[in-house]
């Protein structure tokens, strides 16, 4: 089955503006693709059997006058529907179009491409792609896997039953839920995941990154913004060019780096952490996992270390201009010393085993205090 013709119904309106529409149906097929050179495409899967579309398309008079028209060109090859969107003789120099398409639930692939328009794609049982060259992106409902991809503008994710891979070049990205793992990157915008099941790879170019619950691996990284996480349910890496970074809980070793923002993670079992300028807050507790050795670092900040009646560790810290500066301890264990003259520069120090001794922590600012408090779990 074949449908090719142009948008019908031409009429000039009192803005100069000509406004055209077409329509058609196809048979039901297991695939769908819609390529357009421009315009907005909005798709929803339902409980109808055949494929339904719609175009309107409205464009300035120079444009209808020296180009050509705008071709539709719909058709069922094999197992494939196409609908193409096409403009002949040449793009104009204004178009705004939107194509309304409805389709079966239950087709295993759709793909959508746009030239520039944004895209709503809601209801599909399988996977989904879509690209635009710069519109904003939804989709919501889909029991695959999503591949999507715009030149810069948002990119809005309500429910996805498989992997999931984004990417703006500059828009913010929402994620509320994804069953399987998570890839999503922008160039400039924030990126807010709801609830994760698999690991998640987060990527902001300089905004925000925020992660209510993730089930698996994190890694979260900014060129400059704060990157909040919550619940995350096995290791994570977390860096930031200038920001500060917030962690609820992590199941697995912690890595977490800021160029001078200040640090808090709270409920791991093991951190290294570094942060040019700022202060470092560190809970550390049994989570059932492997532990590994743990690394506080910060050129100028106070650093405090929460640490659970049952983690056993092996401590050592420092505080390299230790004039004005003190260790302080819950531990009888942690032994602390100081190294120089009275009036001189001075260098602290402390040592000590905890319930027996376990993997090493070290803890070493250049100018801060640095605290260890006894904690429950």
């Amino acid at each position: 089955m074949a449908v090719l013709g142009t948008l019908a119904g031409a009429q000039e309106t009192h803005s100069g503006t000509w406004s055209q529409s077409n329509s058609g149906t196809l048979a039901a097929a297991r695939n769908i693709r819609v390529k357009v050179d421009m315009g907005s495409v909005v798709l929803h899967g339902g409980s109808r059997q055949d494929i339904s579309y719609s175009v309107r398309g409205e464009y300035d008079q120079d444009s209808h006058r020296h180009y050509g028209s705008f071709r539709i060109n719909a058709s069922v090859k094999g197992d494939t529907a196409w609908i193409i969107g096409e403009w002949e003789g040449g793009q104009p120099r204004r178009f705004s179009g939107q194509f309304v398409i409805d389709v079966p639930h239950d087709v295993a692939f759709v793909k959508v491409e746009t030239g520039g328009g944004s895209v709503e794609l809601t209801g599909v049982a399988g996977q989904a792609e879509v690209e635009s060259g710069g519109g904003k992106i939804r989709l919501d409902d889909i029991g695959g896997s999503v591949n999507a991809e715009t030149g810069g503008d948002s990119i809005e994710i309500g429910s996805v039953g498989g992997d999931l891979k984004l990417e703006t070049g500059g828009g913010n990205i929402s994620i509320r839920s994804a069953k399987g793992k998570i890839h999503a990157s922008t160039g400039g915008g924030n990126v807010y995941l709801a609830s994760g099941d698999g690991g998640a790879e987060l990527e902001a170019g300089g905004g925000n990154v925020e992660i209510k619950r993730c089930g698996g691996r994190v890694k979260a990284s900014t060129g400059g913004g704060n990157i909040t996480l919550g619940d995350i349910g096995g290791p994570a890496d977390i860096e930031t060019g200038g920001g500060s970074i917030h962690l609820a809980s992590a199941k697995g070793r912690v890595g977490a780096n800021s160029g001078a923002g200040t640090i808090e993670l709270y409920g791991v079992p093991s951190a290294r952490v570094e942060t040019g300028a700022g202060g470092i807050v560190v809970k550390l507790i049994n989570t059932g996992s492997d532990r590994t050795d743990s690394m506080l670092e910060t050129s100028a900040g106070d650093i405090t270390v929460y640490i659970a009646p049952d983690v056993a560790v092996s401590v050592r810290a420092s505080v390299e201009l230790g004039n004005g500066h003190r260790i302080s301890s819950d531990f009888p264990d942690i032994h602390i010393m100081s190294e120089g003259e009275k009036w001189g520069p001075k260098t602290l120090t402390a040592e000590g085993k905890l319930n027996g001794g376990g993997p090493l922590l070290k803890v070493r600012t250049t100018t801060g205090d640095i605290c260890f408090r006894r904690t429950g779990q």
